[in-house]
């Protein structure tokens, strides 16, 4: 009888060891615990202090997502190639639908456009910004977690539908907490960055438009 004790706390012990193997090599096991919550993607802009005018109108597309984030699911990552989503916890709408209205605002405080709208239709651009969530993700692989965004953003002037440039912004933002909120603080501190960083591309592209515009008036 002591025998078989002693083989079956062998065999638990070589269960436990392989058990925590398996989990090192997956990474952390994000916490998420409690009722369902839902939470906002923020920002907030500090405005320029020297804004050059651009006398041209932009008007800002709805951003797109990649496939695996068009979805108000919160997505993680624990391992290569696996994408995987918190159950309990989603963002109150579609993080691409979110962006919107925080990335014209961050064009109304950052660069001098004669006016920046949302390209609904009603509102004739100069130039368009075209935007893209390629990537929003909390990295488990790591200790502490850290969130990965990437945002794609492309500028067309209308007229013709030429592509005057295009450019991928990328931020990581270690996280307070291996949690889904810990995820939610990463990414309201990530985004403001590179929301700055986008304004600051399209004023730099939309002086070089107006330049052009100007120079093609007086000829």
């Amino acid at each position: 009888m002591g025998c078989f004790n002693e083989n079956g706390l062998a065999r638990k012990i070589t269960a436990l060891l392989c058990a925590l193997a398996l989990a090192g090599c997956t990474g952390l096991r994000p916490a998420e615990t409690g009722a369902a919550r839902t939470y906002l993607l923020e920002a907030q802009f500090d405005r320029a202090e020297q804004i050059r005018p651009i006398p041209i109108t932009l008007v800002v597309s709805m951003p797109r997502a990649a496939a695996g984030y068009d979805t108000a699911r919160m997505a993680y990552v624990r391992q290569p190639h696996l994408l995987e989503y918190f159950a309990k916890n989603r963002w109150t709408d579609a993080p691409a639908k979110m962006l919107g209205p925080l990335l014209v605002r961050a064009l109304e405080q950052r660069a001098g456009f004669r006016a920046v709208a949302p390209a609904t239709g009603m509102v004739k651009g100069d130039i368009r910004l075209d935007t893209e969530l390629i990537l929003l993700q909390q990295d488990f692989s790591t200790s502490p977690s850290r969130l990965h965004l990437i945002l794609r953003a492309q500028l067309v002037e209308e007229a013709s539908r030429q592509v005057l440039a295009t450019r991928v912004f990328e931020a990581y933002e270690d996280t307070p907490s291996d949690d889904p909120y810990g995820g939610v603080v990463g990414a309201n501190r990530a985004l403001p960055r590179l929301l700055v960083q986008i304004a600051d591309f399209s004023a730099a592209q939309g002086v070089q438009s107006a330049g052009k515009n100007l120079r093609s008036y007086s000829e």
